[in-house]
């Protein structure tokens, strides 16, 4: 994604309003708000941290099927 891609919306009066961005750009900003919210909290961080050490779990495939999704 090149900056070329992202289009300025602005009022009547040539001032900045918005922001149009591409989709995939748009996923990535809102993962790295999740994981900033996320690791703001140190219980959570920890709980993260922690699972993610464990190395257990199960493909999302196999989860998607256990849940009959």
């Amino acid at each position: 994604m090149t900056l070329s891609e992202i289009q300025i919306v602005s009022n009547e009066n040539g001032e900045p309003t918005a922001v149009i961005v591409p989709i995939e750009m748009w996923r990535e900003i809102e993962s790295e708000r999740e994981t900033r919210y996320l690791l703001s909290s140190e219980a959570m961080k920890n709980r993260i941290l922690d699972a993610r050490s464990r190395g257990e779990g199960i493909e999302v495939e196999q989860a998607l099927a256990k849940l009959r999704i």
